[in-house]
């Protein structure tokens, strides 16, 4: 009878090109193969305009997307639970269209 499998133990570093940035912007493309979640910044600079700024492309594969969205999940109802409930803008919910 075999004995149960130990999980491996992980160690996690940071590579020499590793950055931290703010975001206000994610914008996801997908495909049959991965997600790509671009980072940026946005800033409106008159009532009829919205100037982006992306900085960072991270593709994913459909695992690790789901795996993320599970995480997120999870992490967003914990800070609910501890500092009430995060209110969207509706705007900020809908498609927007990039010229």
């Amino acid at each position: 009878m075999s004995s149960p499998s130990q999980q491996p133990q992980i160690r996690i570093t940071q590579t020499s090109e590793y950055r931290e940035g703010y975001a206000n912007s994610v914008q996801i493309r997908v495909s049959v193969w991965d997600f790509l979640l671009m980072f940026g910044t946005m800033s409106q600079t008159t009532p009829e305009a919205v100037q982006i700024a992306n900085f960072q492309g991270v593709y994913l594969s459909p695992q690790q997307a789901k795996a993320l969205w599970n995480v997120l999940g999870q992490n967003v109802a914990q800070y609910e639970s501890a500092f009430g409930e995060i209110k969207l803008d509706a705007r900020a919910t809908g498609q927007m269209s990039i010229q």
